[in-house]
């Protein structure tokens, strides 16, 4: 973050003084310009900025209507707020295996269509990437944003946003995250309080303008992963975009292998910071166990997880960062 940060740090000081000296630190005009432009950006009519990732989708769920008793289906490979959210609003998550190329399902939309489901993209990770042409959080009925500091447009701390086409979802989003009041002290739903801040928004502001050039840059070190790591026979499965995917934007660069945990330790002690996305599956997770999954229930996450290992990806490594890391994975296998 620190090299990322850097070169616009006299923009967001900037941006943050004019926030402090306007006193408008709730719900302010930074918001409301930040919410316009990431609807822009993302090619729906309306965003709603909210305090997380993770209060991004349980509003989603609020103004879907999920409530006690209600199923929702999600993936079993993913960050635990996915399944968290459903318990937050008291339905129930029933899990659904990733497909083994793609880690998702293509025919989701269609699906839900046919059977009057509604579909709630959780994009934390993904703003600007596009299927199909389509930006991500522009094809379900709600699409949810994280700007926690890691993603590819991250606060300074905590922020999300909820995305949608539909004016009455957008109306009753809006209220749902200030308690549920459109209007002051007038309230017709039991909303949250999950406001996105004026000195975030402002962050966030600056950051926008140069997630295009951030993007590219994961791009480009994406593609030398790909063309140093190809070129040697090596035990390792490279990330790659599925044939339909118009757009990737490498919030992470995965590659998957059966020594991942030596291997992880191996750059570790070459000073190569790895992550694990995710080691374990949500229906493995303690607090899921009273839904009554067991191991081996969904074959293909539960392998991914024990294989999937992030890379360093982002804007700021050089050409010779790339090498250095593929040097120490052909090592480490040679």
């Amino acid at each position: 973050m620190r090299a990322l940060h850097q070169p616009i740090r006299e923009e967001v000081l900037a941006a943050v003084t004019r926030v402090i000296d306007s006193n408008a630190f709730i719900m302010g005009e930074d918001v409301k310009l930040l919410e316009k432009a990431i609807a822009a950006y993302s090619h729906v009519p309306y965003a709603i900025g909210c305090a997380s990732g993770s209060d991004a989708l349980v509003l989603a769920l609020m103004a879907a209507g999920v409530q006690h008793g209600d199923a929702v289906l999600t993936t079993p490979f993913t960050f635990f707020a996915t399944g968290g959210s459903i318990v937050r609003v008291g339905a129930t998550p029933v899990f659904v295996d990733i497909d083994p190329l793609t880690y998702n399902m293509d025919p989701i939309m269609e699906i839900a269509r046919r059977r009057g489901c509604m579909v709630i993209e959780d994009g934390a990770q993904s703003i600007g990437a596009e299927y199909k042409g389509r930006p991500a959080q522009s094809i379900g009925d709600i699409g949810c944003i994280s700007f926690f500091p890691s993603k590819n447009l991250g606060g300074f701390g905590d922020g999300g946003m909820v995305l949608t086409q539909d004016e009455a979802h957008a109306k009753k989003l809006a209220a749902l995250r200030v308690h549920g009041a459109s209007k002051k002290y007038f309230h017709e739903w039991v909303g949250i309080n999950s406001r996105l801040d004026s000195l975030q928004a402002a962050v966030l502001r600056v950051k926008l303008q140069y997630l295009d050039s951030e993007t590219s840059g994961r791009q480009k070190n994406a593609a030398r992963y790909r063309e140093n790591l190809s070129v040697a026979v090596l035990p390792i499965v490279l990330s790659s975009p599925a044939p339909y995917q118009t757009r990737h934007v490498y919030n992470q660069f995965v590659i998957r292998t059966s020594k991942r945990d030596q291997l992880k330790a191996h750059l570790g002690e070459n000073g190569i910071g790895t992550e694990i996305y995710y080691p374990l599956s949500l229906h493995q997770q303690v607090c899921f166990s009273d839904l009554g999954y067991r191991e081996g229930d969904f074959p293909v996450s539960e392998k991914a997880a024990a294989e999937v290992l992030a890379l360093p990806v982002h804007s700021a490594l050089s050409e010779q960062d790339v090498d250095y890391v593929c040097q120490q994975i052909r090592a480490f296998f040679a």
